[in-house]
């Protein structure tokens, strides 16, 4: 399996003005933007560190999925959520040859915590020996920051403050605890 971004997102859960007031960065001076780059480098990094504990996409994004193989044969669980749409289901033999599936034969079963391309009456597509499947799908609460949930977009706020604090402690440390509390309802639970 591999989940390839296709198009990154150009807006962040974050502002750089909010994290830059929340550090209390240029308070009393003219503020001369020279740390802009540097806070939405930590901003960008504590996005991806939350997505990757909780299995979601912030902001709204173009996704690719390639399998080798179905994990089962009626219905196929993508690994990230929430999912808006699915754009296109490709089979790709050995030689690289693709064939798109009709959107007939499959549906998105919307889900939270784990959304499904569904086969419609049977099965899905067989792939061929050697060959692969792409699905490329568009994930992500939505287009602005705004869209993401107040308690998502917190939590990146202080693990990017905390990243950014950090920075010359040589290690970050783990994720603070106000984190890890922020994200514990967002988290798939395993059974």
């Amino acid at each position: 399996m591999m989940l390839t971004e296709l198009v990154a997102p150009t807006q962040t859960a974050v502002d750089v003005a909010r994290l830059s007031e929340h550090l209390r960065l240029g308070s009393g001076f003219a503020d001369d933007g020279a740390q802009d780059a540097t806070l939405e480098m930590y901003i960008r990094v504590a996005t991806s560190a939350v997505e990757a504990r909780i299995g979601k996409a912030l902001i709204t994004r173009q996704m690719r999925l390639v399998l080798t193989g179905w994990s089962a044969v009626e219905r196929q669980t993508l690994p990230m959520a929430p999912v808006a749409r699915i754009d296109a289901v490709r089979v790709m033999d050995r030689s690289g040859e693709a064939r798109t599936v009709g959107a007939g034969l499959w549906a998105l079963r919307r889900d939270i915590q784990a959304p499904e391309l569904v086969a419609n009456g049977g099965s899905l597509p067989s792939i061929p020996s050697g060959g692969q499947v792409e699905i490329d799908f568009e994930a992500g609460f939505g287009p602005a920051s705004e869209d993401v949930p107040a308690d998502l977009r917190q939590a990146v706020l202080l693990l990017a403050a905390h990243y950014y604090e950090a920075r010359h402690a040589g290690e970050a440390g783990g994720v603070p605890f106000a984190v890890l509390a922020l994200l514990s309802p967002h988290r798939a639970v395993r059974l």
